[in-house]
């Protein structure tokens, strides 16, 4: 019986149980997009002083309550605090005086405020403060270690290091980072009709077309995460299948995918290839449009997951069950697709009692809610829709036509932007 969606993608992510990558020490610069091998502490605190979180004047709080235009405090400038200088040599602030600081400087001993410099009328060897605001609540003052406290947990085992972890990590002092390895994918593709791009001649001469697959495939793959190795089609024959398989698997990958041959047609071998090398198969086909020839099971204790050929098929289910399980593989802990409610704005047939994932843009309505409509037709072949479209419009199968201005939920695509205006 073909699986529904969500009991694919779970039989699927269910291969990569026992299968993460191993881990890897890796220089920081290194290790964007890589998944963290277990939890990061900090050594230190941040920030690792009290420090100004204006440009203003360090004072003892008491001395601007209660300060107005028509009452202002008056306090002499004993001295001045700039970011970068040492703590240890700034002078005590006093009851009834201030210190100049600026953004970031450390607090001089003896002050528990900073009164923006706005609210004052600043002079050479004094400053007037008219307005107690900064009096109150933190005082524009930044503790150590409200940030991180030293000791804490930071991250855990699978967080998936960006931008902003790389500046975490830096500020603690992680010059290295132990990740998990990028899981290593071997693609083989399948089909006589086709060719890579330096036959094109053949396409020309209306004999063959492009394995497009080939070249869209491995680059969703490598936005996973994954070190992605293409081997060169294999033509429609049992014999040079299994031969191909073979080679990949003795060659070493984490994950073998394969595309096209996973139907029932004449010249559909990977079955009988897979099990000729001692195989064994979870499901063959799920109950989704497009892409419903797509299977997965376990070779030589390799994970292998089976796409079929239709250009957006492949396109679809790769980024549906290829992408989750790379990033499981990988160690991410987060792995399966975001959703988000979107108004459809067109009507389509969906007739079938299937999971229809349609190609659309969506945008942001006039309310400033999601909203999509279809990115083109909807054919398996036509790829050009699948490059223009920047989500995956779910349409669950008790849904037989769709209604204008109904909501369903959508799956952004992983390598396209969010939303567009």
């Amino acid at each position: 019986m073909p699986l529904s969606f969500e009991e694919a993608l779970d039989a699927i992510l269910l291969n990569a149980v026992g299968h993460t990558t191993i881990p890897d020490t890796l220089p920081l610069e290194a290790a964007l997009g890589r998944a963290l091998c277990g939890p990061v502490h900090s050594r230190v605190a941040l920030p690792p002083w009290d420090n100004a979180g204006m440009d203003g004047y360090a004072v003892q709080r008491a001395d601007i309550l209660g300060a107005t235009r028509a009452k202002p405090r008056q306090l002499p400038v004993i001295g001045i605090s700039a970011a970068g200088v040492d703590a240890s040599t700034l002078p005590w602030v006093q009851q009834g005086t201030a210190l100049r600081i600026m953004t970031g400087a450390p607090m001089p001993p003896g002050a528990d405020a900073v009164v923006r410099v706005e609210d004052t009328d600043a002079g050479i060897d004094q400053v007037v403060v008219f307005d107690d605001r900064d009096g109150t609540g933190r005082a524009n003052v930044r503790p150590r270690g409200e940030d991180v406290a030293a000791g804490s947990a930071l991250f855990a085992r699978g967080t998936t290091i960006g931008a902003a972890h790389l500046g975490v990590l830096a500020s603690i002092g992680a010059q290295t980072v132990s990740v998990f390895r990028a899981p290593r994918v071997t693609v083989v593709s399948s089909g006589d009709e086709l060719v890579m791009l330096d036959h094109f001649h053949d396409v020309e001469a209306g004999q063959r077309i492009v394995s497009s697959s080939s070249y869209a495939l491995p680059a969703l793959l490598r936005s996973a995460g994954a070190d992605v190795r293409t081997l060169p089609l294999v033509p429609d024959t049992l014999p040079a299948l299994t031969d191909a398989l073979a080679g990949a698997l003795d060659d070493g990958c984490d994950l073998l995918i394969t595309t096209g041959g996973v139907s029932v047609g004449a010249h559909d071998y990977t079955r009988d290839a897979l099990s000729a090398l001692g195989g064994r198969h979870t499901f063959w086909r799920a109950r989704i449009r497009p892409g419903g020839p797509v299977g997965t099971g376990l070779v030589r204790d390799v994970p292998w997951l089976g796409l079929p050929g239709n250009p957006v098929s492949t396109m679809v289910t790769g980024s549906l069950f290829a992408w989750p399980l790379i990033r499981a593989l990988g160690g991410h802990s987060c792995t399966r697709p975001l959703r988000i409610p979107v108004r459809f704005l067109d009507r389509v047939d969906t007739p079938a009692p299937l999971s229809y994932f349609l190609r659309v843009v969506v945008t942001t309505g006039a309310d400033g809610a999601p909203e999509a409509r279809l990115a083109g037709p909807q054919g398996s072949n036509l790829l050009h829709t699948m490059a223009l479209a920047n989500a995956l419009l779910i349409i669950p199968p008790e849904v037989p036509c769709t209604e204008p201005g109904m909501s369903y939920p959508a799956i952004l695509l992983p390598d396209v932007p969010l939303l567009t205006t």
